[in-house]
């Protein structure tokens, strides 16, 4: 199944670069703040943490992005999803092991973001305490787990209307702000931050930044490391039961 899932990549390489450039946002976004920042620091934000910030977001966003929402969508308004129920796997697991098989070409493609990460803002960088490199670490794989976790549950409410990608649109809007996708959390307005900080989105994206640059102390970093597991326990009951509930709808129909 990873073979079949590395060589779809590979097969579709054309589309998989393109989706890459059309990431660019944080890039678009650090030119703005850069030059907010060349009449003085945000907050704690100089040149150099807004260099680190956004080239970390992006990072992060090629490394836990998934495209699975459309892919459940097209299957279900398809019937093809009746085709994945045949096999001797699981559909979710399924997905799942194709767009894991995706990682390795998109480590190789953030490699030179890397690169210019270390160089223009190496100084910031927090990954030679042993402790904060391994909350990075599972803070990727946890940041990936609710992303597609949030997916796979909006797509499967296909079976319940006829697209789910409107409101997966509506929910990338809300997460582009409460993220910290376009803006950096503490320097939100004060209700929003604060609102920010107890949902869900900060933990896709925010605090594995965070922790990268350097933003999270160790007692902090581990904090924040258990309330994004506690909500990949929650959103992964919650989609389970989503599931469940729009299997039977969608074998009604199909039957």
């Amino acid at each position: 199944m990873l073979r079949v899932g590395v060589a779809e990549v590979v097969a579709y390489r054309a589309e998989f670069v393109i989706w890459i450039l059309t990431t660019n946002m944080p890039l678009v976004m650090l030119a703005l703040w850069s030059a907010v920042a060349a009449d003085g620091p945000v907050g704690r934000f100089g040149s150099t943490q807004f260099v680190a910030y956004y080239l970390a977001t992006l990072i992060v966003r090629l490394l836990t992005s998934s495209w699975v929402v459309w892919q459940i969508n097209m299957d279900i308004r398809s019937g093809a999803l009746a085709t994945r129920l045949l096999r001797p796997v699981h559909p979710l697991l399924a997905y799942g092991v194709e767009h894991v098989a995706a990682v390795p070409l998109r480590v190789v493609v953030s490699a030179p973001l890397v690169v210019v990460l270390l160089y223009n803002a190496g100084d910031v960088i927090a990954v030679a305490d042993p402790v904060i490199a391994a909350v990075l670490a599972a803070s990727l794989v946890g940041a990936w787990l609710l992303m597609f976790l949030t997916m796979v549950m909006i797509g499967t409410l296909a079976m319940y209307m006829d697209s789910a990608i409107g409101l997966f649109e509506v929910w990338l809007g809300v997460h582009a702000i409460f993220s910290g996708y376009l803006v950096p959390i503490e320097l939100l307005p004060a209700w929003v931050g604060s609102l920010a900080r107890v949902l869900p989105f900060r933990y896709m994206l925010a605090f594995p930044v965070e922790t990268l640059i350097g933003l999270r102390d160790r007692a902090g970093a581990l904090t924040d490391l258990a309330v994004q597991w506690g909500y990949v326990a929650a959103l992964l009951a919650l989609t389970a039961f989503v599931w469940r509930t729009g299997m039977r709808r969608f074998i009604t129909f199909g039957g």
